[in-house]
């Protein structure tokens, strides 16, 4: 008995180990740290600065960069790189975006906001230009190292670095801004762009799962754009599972581009939010990604994903009861805590199901519009209503009607698993090689 229980606790942390999940971490940790460039420090950053608040949320649209992607994402899979292809398309590009990344990262620690906010916004939209490439690379990477049996793994994995990646160059921001300004901040941050070089360097080019087309003319260049896009749309149900995934996240990104704001205006100090929202939300995330890997190999993607959604709907709630109560620190742990372990586990078996949905021959256009198309509702939405809307509502009302956005989301989702048009638009990322997305991993 004794010797089975080992057996378990052995099989069931082994696939940690493993050097296709570890490499996610990595990826992860560099694809975070662009978003929190341009996300709650730059929010932070401009708020210091006297930025009032219909102009700090409509910089949320320097993330639109980032639902643009796909239209460039079929570059970084074909087009190769002169002198550093030698090193194989994956690990070439991903040193050439990361040191786009860190440039424009400088760029954006050089502008002063108070005198120049012009100057600023474009600045931003440079990371977010970077950031999104960055991100193809990096998606692609981590799906073509990662059989069907590790997506639930490495997209914790993925999720464990991109946290780390984010509050930790979130948190280092805060901290270094205090004690020597804001340019000095970002540069200190750039530093995070270097783990997803290394993992390429000392992993090496994964196994390439789409032969590169030949392109001899202006015609195989433009097959090249729209074929994965049209083969994406084929399968039965595409339209309706581009339907869920536009709207899936309006709630909850609404929520979390505004939550600075909240703290701003309730009086926490820098430190404070440091801790809090970096330090008991690093924590507290970390546990819903380790949840949320249990989670989706004992319930399946299906119900997880479920499960999830339901979840990160309800966590908005938790800051409609904060701006209610006021400055409180237990208050904001609490709602800090719930938001980001059920963004945690959200997180992973979300990106696994986004993961599988991919067809291994066009993985990076494939999963550049997946994950442009999750977020672009709430981005927009943000970005040209969030500010007026808590000024004409109050942050209560606002957070309950973000809890009312997430409910279309999970409604579609149930009817999709019901219907059984989830397992038929699933892509070969999800079944080919060892395991099967569809079926838990008990099965």
């Amino acid at each position: 008995m004794d010797d089975t229980a080992g057996k378990r606790w052995s099989d069931g942390f082994r696939p940690y180990a493993e050097k296709a999940p570890l490499a996610a971490l990595a990826l992860g940790m560099s694809s975070g740290f662009p978003y929190a460039m341009i996300g709650a420090t730059l929010t932070t950053r401009l708020a210091a600065s006297g930025i009032d608040k219909k102009t700090v949320t409509a910089f949320s649209l320097a993330f639109l960069v980032y639902n643009l992607k796909f239209l460039w994402a079929w570059i970084v899979d074909g087009v190769r790189l002169p002198i550093i292809d030698r090193l194989g398309q994956r690990v070439s590009w991903l040193i050439v975006t990361a040191a786009l990344v860190i440039a424009a990262v400088v760029n954006l620690a050089l502008v002063d906001p108070s005198a120049s906010i012009a100057s600023t916004a474009t600045a931003a939209i440079l990371v977010g230009a970077a950031g999104a490439t960055f991100d193809i690379v990096i998606d692609a990477f981590r799906i073509e190292i990662l059989e069907p049996r590790q997506l639930g793994v490495g997209s914790g994995m993925s999720q464990y670095g991109w946290r780390i990646g984010s509050a930790g160059a979130g948190a280092l921001a805060l901290v270094v801004a205090e004690r020597a300004g804001w340019s000095a901040a970002y540069l200190a941050c750039t530093i995070f762009a270097l783990p997803a070089v290394l993992a390429g360097l000392v992993l090496g080019e994964p196994e390439r799962r789409r032969p590169p087309i030949e392109r001899r003319g202006l015609g195989e260049g433009f097959r090249a754009i729209w074929v994965p896009f049209v083969q994406f749309f084929s399968r039965e149900g595409a339209f309706v599972v581009l339907a869920f995934i536009l709207i899936f996240k309006v709630g909850d990104t609404l929520a979390n581009l505004t939550l600075r704001l909240l703290f701003d205006d309730l009086g926490f100090t820098g430190d404070e939010i440091a801790f809090y929202d970096v330090g008991v939300g690093f924590f507290a995330y970390l546990v819903g990604i380790f949840i949320g890997g249990i989670l989706y190999a004992r319930m399946g993607m299906k119900r997880s994903v479920l499960l999830s959604l339901v979840l990160m709907g309800v966590s908005n709630l938790s800051f409609a009861a904060l701006a209610a109560a006021g400055h409180s620190n237990i208050g904001m742990a609490g709602a800090i805590g719930f938001e980001n372990a059920s963004s945690g586990f959200g997180g992973v078996v979300v990106i696994a199901y986004f993961s599988a949905l991919c067809d291994l021959r066009f993985t990076a256009a494939q999963f550049a519009l997946i994950s442009a198309a999750a977020s672009v509702v709430g981005r927009i939405v943000t970005g040209t209503t969030a500010g007026g809307l808590i000024d004409a509502m109050g942050y209560v009302n606002f957070y309950l009607l973000t809890t009312v956005l997430a409910l279309p989301g999970v409604a579609l989702f149930w009817w999709m698993s019901r219907s059984g048009m989830i397992d038929r638009s699933i892509g070969s990322a999800g079944v080919e090689g060892e395991g099967d997305a569809r079926v838990p991993a008990q099965d």
